[in-house]
C-alpha cells in the first residue's frame, strides 16, 4: 500500500515537474511568434542566426539557456523598455511589445528561447 501511495505521488510530481519545463516545446506557436515579431518590427534589430543591430535570437537563447529565468528576462526586455548595449556598442532602450497578451508575450519568449538548437 506505501508503495503504491509512493508510486502515485512520484508519478504526479513527475508530471508537474515535466510540465512546467521549459523543454516541453510542443505547445510554442512558431507562426504566431514570428508574426508577432514581425508587427512589432522586431526583426529590424535581430534575425534568427545572424547579427544586426542587436543579438541574434539564436544568441540570446544560448544566454539563457538553461537558466530557470531565461523566460521572464526575455519577456522583461520586450515589456519594460531597459537600457540595451547594441553589437555596436552604443545604447539605447529597447522597443516595448505592442501586445498586453501574457499567452502571446510567454509564446514569443518561449519561441526565441527555443532556437538554442
Amino acid at each position: 500500500m506505501k508503495h503504491k501511495i509512493f508510486a502515485s505521488a512520484l508519478l504526479a510530481f513527475s508530471a508537474v515537474v515535466f510540465a512546467s519545463s521549459p523543454a516541453v516545446a510542443a505547445d510554442i506557436d512558431a507562426d504566431a511568434a514570428q508574426k508577432l515579431a514581425k508587427k512589432n518590427n522586431c526583426f529590424k534589430c535581430h534575425a534568427i542566426d545572424k547579427t544586426k543591430k542587436g543579438p541574434s535570437y539564436k544568441k540570446i537563447a544560448a544566454k539563457y539557456k538553461g537558466k530557470p529565468d531565461g523566460e521572464a528576462k526575455v519577456i522583461e526586455n520586450f515589456t519594460t523598455a531597459p537600457m540595451v548595449k547594441m553589437e555596436d556598442g552604443t545604447e539605447e532602450k529597447h522597443k516595448v511589445i505592442d501586445t498586453k497578451d501574457m499567452k502571446e508575450m510567454k509564446n514569443l519568449a518561449q519561441w526565441i528561447l527555443s532556437l538554442d538548437k
